[in-house]
Formats: structure tokens, sequence, C-alpha cells
């Protein structure tokens, strides 16, 4: 069985592996040293203060948080903020990469199993293959996908609709980003490289 890469996280019970689904290597932060809060996280402080600000929002309307592009060098903390976005929201965390899902199939079948406002996040966004970034378009828009059986003239489609959920995708290269897919992003944000001081209190 080909592993889809998805580790998920309940904000009661900790960590839970999917059966069957190995989860990843996460490469921002040690599990055991990530910060468990905003208040905990070193850096990036527009950034902070900016998720802050739209998550309070979203607590406020009971939504979900609009869906989140984070962009910036590999080690930066994007995972952990993603991360943590979900802890504040207080609702489940379910990460994945674009490499892993190689077909349209991969991510029909995370999101038709999404919980009620997950935080989904896809690392390496720009590196999913067309056709499953085209399955977004609709996910994240409509929060439902289109399916379609067989071929040809008996072709039929089924619309399934999704549970609200909250996609936070990272990348490196943004630039590499297809206009609809950015387009769909209502929270756009850049990392900046830690300063020295910041570096220092991070490997104290």
């Amino acid at each position: 069985m080909k592993s889809t890469g998805m580790e998920w996280t309940d904000p009661q019970a900790g960590p839970m592996d999917l059966p069957d689904h190995p989860s990843p290597e996460l490469p921002d932060t040690a599990p055991g040293i990530r910060p468990r809060s905003f208040d905990e996280y070193i850096g990036q402080e527009a950034v902070i203060a900016g998720l802050k600000i739209s998550i309070e929002a979203a607590l406020i309307r009971e939504e979900c948080l609009d869906h989140v592009l984070l962009h910036g060098p590999p080690g930066l903390g994007k995972t952990t903020l993603a991360g943590l976005i979900a802890g504040a929201m207080g609702v489940p965390f379910l990460t994945t990469s674009g490499p892993v899902l190689e077909k349209g199939g991969d991510l029909v079948g995370i999101l038709s199993r999404l919980a009620p406002k997950t935080v989904l996040f896809i690392d390496e966004i720009h590196r999913l293959p067309r056709p499953v970034e085209e399955i977004l378009y609709g996910a994240m828009e409509d929060f439902a996908i289109d399916v379609v059986f067989d071929r040809g003239p008996s072709a039929r489609t089924f619309r399934h609709v999704l549970p609200p959920f909250t996609l936070v995708g990272a990348t490196t290269r943004a630039g590499l980003l297809s206009a609809p897919l950015r387009d769909r992003f209502g929270i756009f944000q850049d990392l900046d490289f830690y300063r020295p001081d910041e570096l220092v209190r991070i490997l104290i």
C-alpha cells in the first residue's frame, strides 16, 4: 500500500498515526522541543501577530480560519506554525506533503476523511501534480469535490460535500504556484530568516 505520508493530531489526545500511513519526517524542529503555543514560538513576530488576529476573528465568528499560505526557505518553522494554528483553533491537525500526493485519488481520500474544521497542512505544496492541484480548487472554494465515474457517454459526476476545513500550504518557491491555487489562499505570510539573537534563544 502506498503511503500518503499523513499524521493526525487531535487537540485533546495528541498525535495519532493513521493506520497503514507512516508519518513523514517533519523538517523544522524535533517534536520534543517544538513550541506548544504562539507565546513559546521564537521569531517571526509579524507573522505571529497577523495569524493571531485572523485566528481570533475566526473564533469569534465560530468559523474555520481562512486558508493560509506560508512562504520561506526551509527550516524557518512552517510545519511548526501550521501545528500552532490548529492548536490555537482547537481543531484536529493533519499533515502531508505535495510529493507524496501523486494521484487525484490520494488527495480525495484525505479530503473525504476530514473532520469538521480540521487544519490540513500540505508541505511543499508547489510540488503537487496539476491534476491533484485542480481537485483542491473546489475543495478550498466550495468545500466540495466532484468525482467522475466511468468515461465517455456513460460518464457520471458525483459531488461530495466536505466539512469546512482550513488548508495551510507551505512552499519554498511561491513563484511556482499556479495563479488559481495561489488566489484561493486568503492569508499569505512570508517568513523571515532568524536574527542572531533569536538563533541563540532557540539553541539554549
